[in-house]
């Protein structure tokens, strides 16, 4: 198969330096939108992989993602926001970047380049065929993602990835591609921006779906949700007070005893 970079083709604009901010704000918007409709057309191989996370999640596996530079950022902040929003454990869902910690704020030279390093990284956490990895680069092309998800084969681990190009190398190593091609970048090459925004949304499917498979949702409210400030707290209380048909006063008290939505629900509907 022929792979094509196409987030390293010219932009679709050229003498961005000569335009407005007007014309250089409709311009990048204009691409943006673009973006969901490339996601839409990969939903079944976003579904193939949130199925086998389902299933190891359900038998106390775990979800990493791993990636370098904007890619592993990205899939930082999404396991970062699991478990404030859905009440799990932070090993249940684990994000990686090449470099480390001090990668997440700044850039880390040629981290991305090893061959070794993002196997290192997994082993940290004592990682085994009970869980799923996800390689997340929007080339396809990055050795620490690849070289990663290679070893996790060997080791009869489930692999997938996110990435932006088709038939990539990444693709072609993970047994769960996803393929979300969005075309050139308005700057040229700049993957952060359009490349970015569609890892992003691939990345909210992948935890929500897989949170709401795992009963971490009820109708559509976070009652697993950590009450970590006074505005979770505040919309803790408004939500009991919805689901019980009792008035706000009543479902302040009722969340001060059970410090969890759900748990003051099930007191609440059996008289405790």
């Amino acid at each position: 198969m022929t792979f094509t970079k196409t987030t390293e083709q010219d932009s679709n604009y050229n003498h961005l330096e000569k335009m407005t901010i007007t014309e250089l704000l409709t311009n990048i918007n204009s691409e943006d939108k673009t973006v969901p409709l490339a996601v839409e057309k990969a939903i079944s191989q976003i579904e193939n992989v949130i199925e086998q996370v389902v299933i190891k999640l359900k038998t106390g596996g775990r979800l990493f993602y791993i990636g370098a530079g904007t890619s592993g950022r990205l899939g930082i902040l999404d396991a970062s926001e699991c478990p404030p929003t859905f009440g799990v454990s932070d090993d249940v869902v684990i994000g990686l970047i090449a470099g480390g910690d001090t990668a997440i704020r700044n850039a880390v030279e040629f981290a991305e380049d090893s061959t070794n390093q993002g196997w290192k990284d997994l082993q940290e956490f004592n990682i085994s065929k009970n869980d799923v990895v996800v390689g997340i680069a929007a080339s396809g092309t990055t050795p620490y993602v690849i070289a990663a998800i290679e070893q996790c084969n060997k080791e009869q681990i489930i692999t997938g990835c996110i990435t932006c190009n088709k038939n990539s190398p990444l693709s072609n190593v993970s047994k769960y591609p996803i393929e979300v091609v969005v075309g050139p970048e308005f700057v040229t090459g700049s993957s952060r921006m359009k490349a970015g925004t569609a890892q992003k949304l691939v990345l909210n499917m992948i935890s929500t779906a897989t949170m709401i498979k795992l009963n971490k949702i009820k109708g559509n409210k976070m009652v697993d949700m950590q009450l970590s400030n006074h505005k979770l707290v505040d919309r803790g209380i408004k939500m009991l007070s919805k689901e019980l048909g009792i008035s706000f006063e009543e479902a302040k008290p009722l969340l001060e005893k059970h410090k969890n939505v759900r748990t003051a629900i099930q007191n609440y509907n059996h008289g405790t």
